[in-house]
């Protein structure tokens, strides 16, 4: 192995290290107990080093949540590939998602609360953006019938969201939380006989 090929191993450690204990760390105590000089004390490198992977605790954050997002597809897709009919599918997948909000929420904070500096909705957007947005196209696309099925998936993706983080912050009760998933996924499914 040459020295340029173990300088290069090194960087992608020391980078994976920098997103996994900030991850760690806004896990245990929330995102605004993350901060560059704490990060470089817990992984034992200096801040210029840090710097070095990441401009700040933004570019940082924005490393988490395109880690959530790969996450994320892979439970969406899982409970996708569960399910027998599209009924089935798009329920797997709502609830799928509501368990990975609550299972993580500050890493679902860096993902779709936080102000991060990733695209979304465009040509540039990220991989694992577009994969997570890929999967509720296709749990949405049997209920189109005709419509865009690319506005119905922001419709769902948005409504689920909304339904999350208003039961996350107390706004709604959290008793009443699987009925309104219920109440969404009937609205979603049905959606296509109503037209």
């Amino acid at each position: 192995m040459s020295t340029h090929e173990r300088r290069e191993r090194e960087r992608a450690r020391r980078h994976r290290l920098i997103v996994t204990v900030a991850r760690e760390l806004a896990e245990a105590e929330g995102w605004e107990a993350v901060t560059t000089r704490r990060l470089a004390e817990r992984i034992e490198y200096s801040q210029p080093v840090l710097y070095s992977h990441f401009a700040g605790k933004d570019a940082i954050v924005a490393a988490v949540a395109l880690e959530g997002f790969a996450e994320l597809t892979a439970e969406l897709g899982k409970a996708r590939a569960t399910a027998g009919t599209p009924r089935e599918a798009l329920a797997a997948l709502v609830h799928a998602y509501a368990g990975f909000a609550r299972l993580n929420p500050s890493l679902y904070d860096a993902m779709l609360t936080l102000a991060v500096d990733l695209p979304f909705g465009r040509p540039d957007t990220p991989a694992p953006l577009q994969a997570a947005f890929t999967e509720f196209r296709e749990a949405i696309a049997a209920f189109a019938d005709g419509r865009d099925t690319g506005v119905l998936a922001e419709v769902a993706w948005g409504s689920v969201h909304g339904l999350v983080t208003l039961t996350r912050s107390g706004r709604l009760p959290v008793g009443h939380h699987e009925r309104r998933l219920a109440m969404l996924i009937d609205q979603l499914a049905m959606s296509a006989d109503r037209r």
